[in-house]
């Protein structure tokens, strides 16, 4: 291995690193992130509690009420707390990652539909182009083909009558029959 392979090498390594270690601190954020939100939830799941049982307390829930508020509201305090541990932040890294996927999912049919409307776009501009190019071609062998018979009619015009009034035999048979 050469001196320059090994430092193409080293660089690689540590640009690799320096990627490896801004990844680290973006999970470490998350985490901190989603174990702030567990807490969050925790507390409000014991808030919750709090209330339901002063509202039983003041009689506006009765007893089976007070009890199903209270177990939802636990529910959602044993859901914060699990998100405040190593297992809840790697599910909620999870769903976290499954929401970018889908998210990323969206975003990529919605670039694929904007360049399909680009290309088509493109296409629909190219066949306008190609039509006014055939219509130009059209007009030009028109005008040349009306020139054409602009200059035989001229010609014809400054020929003689005699020459015009020529008729030949078998012609002469049939316009005979047309009359009759």
């Amino acid at each position: 291995m050469s001196f320059r392979e090994i430092a193409v090498t080293i660089r690689a390594v540590n640009r690799a690193s320096n990627e490896f270690a801004r990844i680290q601190t973006d999970a470490e954020a998350v985490s901190t992130r989603i174990k702030s939100l567990g807490s969050a939830i925790a507390g409000l799941g014991a808030t919750g509690t709090a209330i339901g049982h002063i509202a039983n307390q003041f009689g506006l829930l009765n007893d089976e009420q007070a009890r199903v508020f209270n177990s939802a509201m636990m529910v959602i305090s044993v859901m914060g707390m699990f998100m405040r541990t190593s297992w809840g932040v790697a599910v909620a890294q999870k769903i976290y990652t499954v929401a970018c996927s889908i998210a990323t999912a969206a975003q990529n049919a919605l670039n694929i539909s904007y360049a399909t409307f680009l290309a088509l776009t493109g296409v629909g501009i190219a066949v306008i182009i190609g039509a006014a190019a055939a219509m130009w071609y059209f007009s030009t062998q028109m005008n040349s083909a009306t020139a054409s018979v602009q200059s035989f009619n001229e010609a014809v015009a400054e020929a003689p009558t005699r020459t015009r009034s020529i008729i030949r035999t078998s012609e002469e048979e049939l316009y005979r029959r047309g009359v009759e």
